[in-house]
């Protein structure tokens, strides 16, 4: 299974999302993507299955390394191999630096 890339503008646009933030938990606190469900990457091999089954997920970080790295474990899942999984390149910093809303606090929104 693979995984593609897109860009927040790109994610921006889409109105229903889900968006998995690999980030941990201290750095989801200080500000993500709205309605981004946090799963660091320090526990995300053993609580990736919280991901909700849909047609695609995109998974964001604060750059986009820690999510390609969840992009490539999780596309070889075979629960998940229905699901696209799209990785946010520039992550977070780059949702921020383009003057998009964010999100403080532990909830989703």
């Amino acid at each position: 299974m693979t995984w593609s890339e897109t860009d927040v503008a790109s994610l921006a646009s889409i109105s229903e999302k889900i968006v998995i933030d690999v980030r941990e938990e201290d750095e989801y606190v200080s500000g993500h993507i709205p309605g981004a469900i946090n799963i660091p990457l320090s526990v995300f091999a053993e609580s990736f299955v919280e991901i909700p089954h849909a047609a695609t997920v995109f998974i964001a970080c604060q750059v986009g390394g820690r999510s390609a790295r969840a992009c490539e474990f999780v596309s070889q899942q075979s629960e998940y191999s229905s699901t696209q999984f799209v990785n946010v390149t520039g992550g977070t910093g780059a949702w921020i630096l383009e003057g998009y809303d964010i999100v403080v606090g532990n909830q989703p929104s």
